[in-house]
């Protein structure tokens, strides 16, 4: 009982910190999933696992550097609100954040 007790309590704090990690992929010249939700200052991580370089922007947030496949890339959303998320590249690409 007591090795339950104490392995419940070391998996407590990597529990919550997955909790507040939000993955997109960059796939099929797509992200995926396309719409997310996150709170206030948690930051999304992009991975591009397309055959093609893509970055992200957001006018009012960021522009980031060009990726290649298999490159990641992290971004915190700052404030509360709704932001489109695209690539320079591919700009067909589309990631819909609400932030709380």
């Amino acid at each position: 009982m007591k090795k339950s007790v104490v392995m419940f309590v070391l998996a407590m704090p990597v529990a919550a910190f997955a909790a507040d990690e939000r993955t997109v992929i960059q796939k099929g010249r797509r992200f995926i999933p396309a719409e997310i939700t996150v709170n206030r200052g948690e930051s999304v991580t992009v991975t591009n696992d397309d055959e093609f370089i893509h970055q992200i922007y957001n006018p009012d947030l960021f522009d980031t550097e060009e990726r290649r496949p298999g490159q990641t890339l992290r971004e915190a959303f700052p404030r509360a609100g709704t932001f489109e998320v695209r690539c320079h590249i591919h700009p067909k690409m589309k990631l819909v954040v609400h932030v709380n």
